[in-house]
């Protein structure tokens, strides 16, 4: 799932987030974009991504005549020293979400549900109390995280050290018990009120697509998305906790004095971040989607319309919106790039797409920078500087 790194500043003191909020507050600077995007200028913005701190890193860019460069950098395995795997799998965290919106905006299209339909109406009697109330929450407020949920999400956004990891890395939570954790909170705000995001939104949403179609939302996300694409290396990995091969391991690094964590096993955060899957397969997803494949042009629209993300947000992704399952966030060029990103243990994905899904380019990093705000935000301008040199110098 997507931590957006604000969790992160609960941890670290003011003088640190200011000093990062101030260096991540700017655009990636702007490259000469007189020329073409080569296979050279990937392997330089690889390679300094790796250099901001990150354990392993493969970026796929795919052009819009559909020829694709790949470059790797750093290792995959702290132990063996292996190289990358340039066709590796990963667990995609947050990008999940927007498959999850994909399939409910089908839903709408078919008539089968309403994006103002409440939460009441699909799931009676789960969101009450504190305070909380599903019949003014609608499914648009669980898509758009403008539904004031308190998120209590148990896991892994909650694991801060190896030892903890260790401990509850094979921890299971069905979606009802994540609903009844955030109920012992109040709620943020009142739904449609502003903006926060909250895994605990799509777990209601992963619910609702099982009591609209009768199935699980990763069966109905095989069947409408999956399949039709040829995705042949996106998967659901159900209970197993293992990452299939190939694949570079992932890392965490909990204090800048320790060793990274090796947290590539583990068991995944379902609706909001479960799927495994390789940068092809995600560029492929996501190009199909803004261009309008997979969505019919009413729903593809209301995917599109945005909103302000909350002022924390803002301050470490300035100028970001986010839409129905997706984000945008501006380029240096003009514009704005489109695409989610997701952030589980060990792996963090950074995601950019143009505007009519011709062009795309997917970051995965096998390793997440929680020793303090400055390196993680580092990883993160890195990851964005690359995306931003694609999107403006045209692949």
């Amino acid at each position: 799932m997507l931590h957006l790194i604000a969790g992160q500043a609960l941890a670290v003191k003011a003088v640190t987030l200011i000093t990062a909020i101030a260096v991540s507050a700017t655009l990636p600077p702007q490259h000469d974009q007189s020329r073409a995007y080569d296979q050279a200028d990937l392997q330089h913005d690889a390679d300094a991504v790796r250099d901001a701190g990150v354990v392993g890193v493969q970026a796929q860019v795919v052009g819009p005549d559909g020829k694709s460069m790949i470059a790797t950098s750093g290792v995959a395995d702290l132990r063996t020293r292996r190289p990358v795997p340039a066709n590796g799998y990963f667990r995609i965290g947050s990008n999940n979400k927007t498959f999850v919106a994909t399939v409910i905006l089908q839903l709408v299209s078919e008539g089968r549900l309403s994006l103002d339909d409440t939460v009441e109406q699909w799931l009676p009697g789960l969101v009450t109390g504190n305070g909380n109330d599903g019949g003014k929450m609608s499914v648009r407020d669980l898509l758009q995280h403008t539904s004031g949920i308190h998120d209590d999400y148990p896991y892994p956004t909650a694991i801060g050290s190896a030892k903890e990891y260790y401990q509850h890395r094979f921890d299971t939570f069905t979606p009802e018990q994540v609903v009844a954790r955030a109920m012992r909170h109040q709620p943020d705000f009142a739904p449609g009120e502003r903006w926060s995001y909250a895994n605990t939104g799509y777990a209601l949403l992963g619910m609702i697509i099982k009591r609209v179609t009768g199935r699980l939302w990763h069966q109905e996300v095989e069947d409408r998305i999956i399949r039709p694409l040829g995705l042949r290396h996106t998967l659901w990995p159900g209970r197993s906790a293992k990452v299939p091969q190939p694949h570079a391991r992932g890392y965490d690094f909990y204090s800048a004095k320790g060793k990274p964590t090796d947290v590539t096993e583990h068991r995944d955060a379902d609706a909001s971040g479960g799927l495994i899957s390789t940068t092809a397969d995600l560029n492929r997803f996501f190009r199909a989607l803004l261009g309008g494949k997979l969505l019919g042009r009413a729903e593809l629209a209301q995917m599109r319309h945005t909103v302000p993300v909350d002022e924390q947000t803002d301050r470490i992704w300035p100028g970001a919106r986010y839409g129905l399952g997706v984000f945008t966030r501006p380029l240096s060029c003009g514009g704005v790039s489109w695409g989610h990103g997701g952030d589980i243990l060990g792996y963090m994905t950074r995601t950019g797409v143009s505007a009519d899904g011709k062009l795309s380019v997917i970051v995965s990093m096998s390793s997440e920078r929680k020793d303090s705000l400055d390196a993680l935000l580092r990883q993160d301008k890195a990851a964005a500087t690359l995306i931003d040199h694609v999107l403006c110098r045209k692949a």
